[in-house]
């Protein structure tokens, strides 16, 4: 499951328009917060913590926030 999680998001980074993912408020990015908190927590929990994090993803949110 942690592979085809990791292809997921490998592939909205390919495909994804660039001023979608250039957006982002977080450091890290959406995408790389999902990686890093997949190989922490697994796929599960990994994309619960993801989801939560897309949906703070609104002004006024940003800044530093890692798994």
């Amino acid at each position: 499951m942690k592979w085809l999680s990791f292809k997921l998001i490998y592939l909205y980074r390919a495909i994804a328009p660039n001023r979608i993912r250039s957006a982002c408020k977080f450091e890290p990015s959406c995408s790389e917060y999902a990686l890093l908190a997949i190989e922490k927590y697994g796929v599960f929990k990994g994309w619960k913590m993801t989801l939560g994090r897309l949906m703070r993803c609104k002004p006024p949110n940003g800044g530093k926030d890692y798994p």
